[in-house]
């Protein structure tokens, strides 16, 4: 009959040891992610060569000095302003039906297109000769829609001086 087990012996390795298996680990990730490994201290050397590396080094052990000049330059109030801008931009964008605004910024960019090509050509046109261009159905959709544009511009500017 077998002798019934009352103590367990629990094998704690020694510090050698851990380190000797910590290195083993090492070595086999390596070994399996080889190609990986030579690309990253390819990264690194090329970083190294541009002096990135020491440049970051620096910047992390002046890292609370940084820090202040950041904070300072954030507090600013331009950047406040910068801030909220952006934000109202991405409300006006998000507020727009996308093709609307595609259709918006075609018109821009043809007319700046056309607008330069004038330029470049430098001719004079009569008064005669504006006065039948503004019959073209193009120029009174333009117009149209400027004169649609001032007129809702208008309304938000109204607006704003009945609340302040």
């Amino acid at each position: 009959m077998a002798k019934a087990i009352r103590q367990i012996n629990k094998a704690i390795p020694n510090s050698l040891e851990e380190q000797n298996q910590a290195v083993a680990d090492i070595v086999k990730e390596l070994a399996e992610n080889r190609e990986a490994v030579l690309a990253a201290i390819g990264v690194l050397k090329g970083l190294n060569d541009l002096t990135i590396l020491e440049a970051a080094n620096s910047l992390l052990e002046q890292r609370t000095e940084v820090a202040a000049i950041a904070i300072g330059q954030i507090n600013q109030p331009a950047v406040h302003n910068i801030i909220k801008s952006a934000m109202g931009l991405f409300g006006f964008l998000s507020a727009m039906n996308p093709n609307e605004l595609e259709t918006m910024l075609q018109g821009v960019s043809h007319g700046i297109k056309r607008l330069s090509k004038t330029g470049h050509q430098g001719e004079k046109q009569s008064l005669w000769k504006m006065r039948k261009r503004l019959r073209s159905p193009e120029i009174r959709a333009a117009m149209t829609t400027m004169v649609d544009f001032m007129e809702g511009m208008g309304e938000v500017f109204l607006e704003n001086n009945k609340k302040h």
